[in-house]
């Protein structure tokens, strides 16, 4: 009967610590799409004082992203994550154009370096080890497994009720001008990485806004640039 005990919570312990760590990466992986998107827009001004304010914008994400990449584990990701920093802050100093663009382009590579490291995470190790593992079994207990079950349900719950918001975003898309649509759902989208950058937010908001994005997300590549063919 131990030995059995120790199997269930060795399964519970290895899925709940890969999920987390998953959701983590998630997690980090908006944050940082979103610290690339304002680098883009901030090489893309034709005033310094416009480039500012985009690098500004991506600084203070990354800065409040720390933590997201630090708890996916991916230490490749967390270094080009803080270079990336120091390139953003000379940026924000840089006395002309042309001296902004050029450290801009050196945080958009690390913006990129970090994106892939997080993708390629299982190829190079992770935090959640076979150590670490061990460590959760050791201490586990029926209140943290029953913990992890209710997140789940809750998960179960979001998902649920996203499909509606799927049903009536398709609906939109299917019935309102082009144009009109793509404002609609680029507004819901960009409220949903602001929302995502705040470092107190809880779980269960962190991940209704993660799962919101990813399909508002596909619904803005349907949409395109609603340009006439």
């Amino acid at each position: 009967m131990k030995l059995f005990y120790f199997i269930l919570f060795l399964f519970i312990f290895t899925f709940s610590s890969s999920y987390g760590a998953s959701q983590d990466c998630d997690y980090a992986t908006s944050n940082l799409g979103y610290v690339k998107s304002q680098t883009k827009k901030a090489l893309s001004m034709k005033d310094l004082q416009m480039t500012r304010f985009y690098t500004y914008k991506a600084l203070t994400a990354l800065e409040k992203s720390k933590k997201n990449i630090a708890d996916c584990g991916c230490e490749e990701a967390s270094d080009s994550a803080l270079e990336n920093i120091e390139y953003l802050k000379n940026a924000t100093k840089a006395t002309s154009l042309a001296g902004a663009r050029i450290l801009l382009n050196k945080a958009l590579l690390f913006s990129i370096e970090s994106l892939e490291a997080i993708a390629n995470h299982d190829e190079h190790g992770s935090i959640y080890g076979s150590d670490n593992l061990i460590m959760n079994v050791a201490s586990s207990n029926n209140e943290e497994t029953m913990a992890f079950l209710d997140q789940n349900k809750i998960r179960q719950r979001i998902d649920t009720s996203l499909l509606k918001y799927k049903t009536s975003l398709d609906h939109v898309i299917n019935t309102v001008d082009c144009a009109e649509a793509r404002a609609f759902a680029q507004n819901i989208y960009e409220n949903c990485e602001q929302e995502l950058l705040k470092p107190h937010l809880s779980e269960s908001k962190k991940y209704y806004n993660l799962k919101t994005k990813e399909i508002t997300e596909k619904a803005l590549d349907r949409l395109g640039n609603c340009e006439r063919k």
